[in-house]
């Protein structure tokens, strides 16, 4: 059974920092490309920023870009997101998941080409 557990979010005021993590089992984790994706209150969720099996390529969202950091450790089958410089737009509820193919591009990460969804890890920021 594919399971994902999120953590790390939290309350933090303008121009903190957070870092969460995503640790997932029952999957090859190194097998599959890896997202964030996130959700406000009232909105959609949309993908934050996506990572190749290998990092070998990255991908941001424009309103996160320049202050996310996206990463991996796949001998620990955990994904990891660097939030710095955060913002009240960026309060949401953060999920991770596994693409079900080569999905790692902005026009690929919606929650159609992913899988394995956590309960998410909520990030609220203070103004």
């Amino acid at each position: 059974q594919v399971q994902v557990v999120e953590s790390g979010g939290g309350l933090v005021q303008t121009g903190g920092s957070l870092r969460l993590s995503c640790t997932a089992s029952g999957l090859r984790f190194d097998d599959y490309d890896m997202a964030w994706f996130r959700q406000a209150p009232g909105k959609e969720r949309e993908g934050v920023s996506c990572i190749t099996r290998y990092d070998v390529t990255r991908y941001y969202g424009d309103s996160v870009k320049g202050r996310f950091t996206i990463s991996r450790g796949n001998a620990k089958n955990t994904l990891y997101l660097q939030m710095n410089s955060l913002k009240p737009e960026d309060t949401a509820i953060y999920y991770c998941a596994a693409a079900r193919g080569s999905f790692c591009s902005i026009g690929d990460m919606n929650e159609y080409n992913y899988f394995a969804w956590g309960q998410g890890t909520q990030v609220t920021v203070s103004s």
